[in-house]
């Protein structure tokens, strides 16, 4: 649950949505659904297997695999990047995710009638940034300081079945307005002239690594945490299916939603056909969406739709705080609570710089971690694994786990697989990605 709640979130019902809103509906998802399949599944096998065998931060388990001075350094070197690229993404994470809050409360404010304090809560402020970000970093230190039992396991088991809970009675509800089944059809059938563009495939490969939080650390961390007996494969199966399942609920909630706004009168594309506000688009058009409901039903559906967007962005920010947290407790043999303080205070620093800065940072922010620096760890993790992990070690790992054969297809392929097949498409994408 708790690596299914880091894979689930912002980068599903905020990201996935707009990423496919904006690259061909259809399109997109296809290439994504492939992408995850030969990508996104193997790689963060890979991640979980290296965290496992490591049995410590991302830095040191990648430098434990190196057998000579030179690799061990490369290995920490890539480990501490990821641990940096996690850092940075808490950034704009924080930021998204304390807006979902904001909006949360937003109906309740006016359906009490305070109505300033509800424009003040939807309203793109310096001092509402400020507030939420700041508010959002102390719910997540709040869970993460409690343990990996007891704070992120626990709320893990009870925030991710209420997410899919909401999440699918939206795509029910949406599913019945008028103008849900243009949307529907604008995301399910796909235009095939548009799979080989640019942009479709290194958004696909963004919102892969982005979703399923590969190069981040943060499944190094959770794998360092699991019994060497648990299966890899069956696990990691369980956690992409979710989040896959979860991205395309979310894209079949918000895309026909879009199209029912249009039909309620909402502008949503510009003149040349164009996504209006694209990396705001749940902010813009399911608060329209609902304000055409009327009465006292809007309210209720805007803040179980917001409640569950912070509920997602929580499950995912405390995978991404823990893995500079637990790096830090490591490292300077402090206790749990120190070390979520320090790092919940630089990442307060760090993300009130972004707020202070925000025309300037929050979209660079995006694009340096996303977009340039989780697949370029993915390829040093996949480099590394493939050619610098030695092959009977990695039979050791493999064979340790209970039900888990190292003569079937996969166990037998896998290895293969991230030494030539991973590194050869990640580089692919990489190459169209800098080209364009």
């Amino acid at each position: 649950m708790a690596a299914a709640g880091s894979a689930v979130g912002v980068g599903n019902i905020w990201g996935f949505p707009t990423q496919a809103a904006t690259h061909g509906g259809g399109a997109f998802l296809l290439v994504y659904l492939v992408l995850i399949l030969i990508l996104g599944y193997p790689m963060l096998v890979a991640e979980l297997m290296i965290g496992r065998h490591g049995q410590t931060n991302p830095a040191d388990a990648m430098a434990k695999i190196g057998s000579g001075p030179v690799s061990k350094k490369i290995g920490k070197a890539i480990g501490f990047i990821s641990i940096a690229t996690a850092t940075l993404i808490c950034t704009f994470y924080t930021i998204l995710s304390g807006w979902f809050v904001s909006f949360a409360l937003a109906p309740i404010a006016e359906l009490f009638g305070f109505v300033k304090v509800s424009s003040w809560l939807m309203e793109f402020s310096l001092s509402r940034n400020l507030v939420f970000t700041t508010l959002f970093i102390l719910m997540v230190v709040f869970v993460i300081r409690q343990g990996v039992q007891q704070g992120i396991e626990l709320w893990s088991k009870r925030l991710m079945p209420l997410l899919l809970l909401i999440l699918v009675m939206g795509v029910i509800y949406i599913l019945t307005q008028t103008g849900a089944m243009t949307g529907l059809e604008v995301l399910l059938v796909p235009d095939f002239s548009r799979v080989w563009e640019p942009d479709v495939l290194i958004g696909a490969l963004g919102q892969t690594f982005f979703s399923l939080t590969i190069g981040t650390g943060a499944m190094m961390v959770y794998g360092a945490y699991l019994s060497r007996k648990e299966d890899l494969g069956k696990l990691t199966a369980y956690v992409t299916l979710t989040d896959t399942s979860v991205a395309f609920l979310a894209a079949l909630m918000i895309i026909p939603a879009m199209y029912v706004a249009q039909h309620n009168g909402v502008q949503i594309f510009a003149e040349d056909g164009s996504l209006l506000n694209s990396d705001t688009l749940v902010f813009t058009v399911l608060p329209a969406l609902f304000e055409t409901l009327g009465g006292n039903l809007q309210y209720l559906l805007a803040f179980v739709f917001f409640i569950l967007m912070t509920i997602a962005g929580l499950t995912s920010a405390i995978s991404i705080v823990e893995v500079p947290t637990s790096y830090l407790m490591e490292k300077k043999s402090i206790s749990r609570n120190k070390a979520t303080y320090l790092i919940g205070a630089l990442v307060v620093v760090l993300s009130l710089t972004v707020v202070l800065n925000f025309e300037q940072l929050f979209s660079f922010m995006i694009t340096l971690t996303t977009e340039r620096a989780q697949p370029l760890i993915a390829l040093g993790i996949a480099i590394y694994l493939g050619w610098v992990w030695q092959r009977n070690d990695l039979l050791k790992d493999i064979q340790a786990q209970e039900g888990a054969d190292s003569n079937s297809i996969f166990w037998r392929i896998w290895p293969v697989y991230v030494k030539f097949v991973c590194p050869a498409l990640i580089t692919l994408i990489i190459i169209q990605l800098f080209n364009s």
